[in-house]
């Protein structure tokens, strides 16, 4: 029996053993990795572009080729139109969490067509329409997946009706499923908690939207979106900045259709305006509508304080006390 034990603690000293040579590999491994990746020995230099015509990997600042014939990890073939891509590709969409099931299970198309593009006999296609009804039954099966379902399709109407990019959509579409799982819900209308969701995903990703916009094109009121977002930001924990001037000015300039120069010269304007604290305290759009308004004036490109106030949704009294307001602790002389 003693020998059996004895021979049990060499086993298990052994594989431990084993487990830490297996470490000290992978981590040499790793810093040789990340050596020759990121740094050049030559220069120093952290420019390093990948040729991916030569499978190279060379360095900008000195031309040191650091590594050669690496692995392309994209596909082997060619696509020139939507339907060659179609017929190549031999994997589906990726896993997105805007879609109830993440997109992961499986489809019957609308079009009575079969793998090879030929069309499905008129036998079949009793049989084909039954499957795909079950389908759709099958996908959405109990209430909460119905909710879930009903809510992503609301985000996704209401984002595409404001224009928002595809990394909000999933930001906000992340945020009601951890409302979800922690049973805030509960008690609250899906539209709401669904509208404030993608608020909060707007602020997160820097793509600013006042609650009116987004009450605008939701189906409740601003106070309700308003209440239920900053219940769920404290439910859920969700650390987000106040909204800066600065993030409204490209869209503003955008809806004026005004040059660069007023862009980064009303950018400059709000910037010093935070150096001495003139925009704590005010609403982020008043103030940038009224750089705007003073950049547009002085740049030689005026715009009306009616047509910004309307691009950027407050009153032509916010932009003349904001504009008074910033032109005097600036020293901004301003020529009407």
């Amino acid at each position: 029996m003693a020998e059996i034990e004895k021979l049990k603690a060499l086993q298990s000293e052994r594989e431990a053993l084993k487990k830490r040579v297996r470490t000290t590999v992978r981590e040499t491994e790793k810093k040789r990795e990340e050596t020759t990746e990121n740094v050049c020995p030559e220069c120093g230099s952290r420019q390093l572009v990948h040729d991916y015509e030569r499978a190279e990997l060379v360095c900008k600042n000195c031309g040191l080729v650091l590594d050669e014939e690496f692995i392309d990890r994209g596909p082997e073939w060619r696509a020139f139109d939507h339907d060659q891509r179609v017929k190549r590709s031999r994997v589906g969409a990726p896993m997105t969490f805007t879609i109830h099931d993440k997109g992961l299970s499986t489809m019957i198309d609308w079009r009575n067509r079969d793998s090879y593009g030929r069309a499905i006999s008129s036998k079949n296609r009793a049989q084909l329409y039954r499957l795909r009804k079950w389908q759709r039954r099958i996908r959405v099966s109990n209430a909460t997946e119905r909710n879930l379902a009903f809510a992503l399709s609301e985000l996704d109407r209401m984002a595409s009706a404001l224009g928002l990019p595809r990394n909000v959509r999933e930001t906000a579409a992340v945020i009601y499923r951890d409302a979800v799982d922690k049973n805030l819900i509960r008690g609250r209308s899906i539209e709401g908690v669904a509208a404030a969701a993608l608020y909060a995903a707007c602020r997160q990703c820097s793509v600013p939207r006042t609650l009116d916009e987004i009450a605008e094109v939701s189906r409740v009121s601003r106070k309700e979106i308003g209440r239920t977002y900053r219940f769920i930001s404290r439910e859920l924990g969700l650390k987000l900045l106040p909204t800066s001037p600065i993030d409204y000015v490209p869209r503003f300039c955008s809806g004026l259709t005004l040059k660069g120069e007023v862009q980064s010269r009303a950018v400059e304007i709000l910037r010093q305006a935070g150096e001495r604290e003139l925009t704590s305290g005010r609403g982020p759009t008043g103030v940038a509508a009224a750089a705007i308004y003073i950049s547009s004036i002085l740049s030689g490109e005026r715009r009306t304080q009616r047509e910004v106030a309307e691009v950027a949704g407050v009153t032509e009294m916010t932009i003349r006390n904001r504009y008074k307001e910033l032109a005097e602790k600036l020293d901004i002389e301003i020529i009407l």
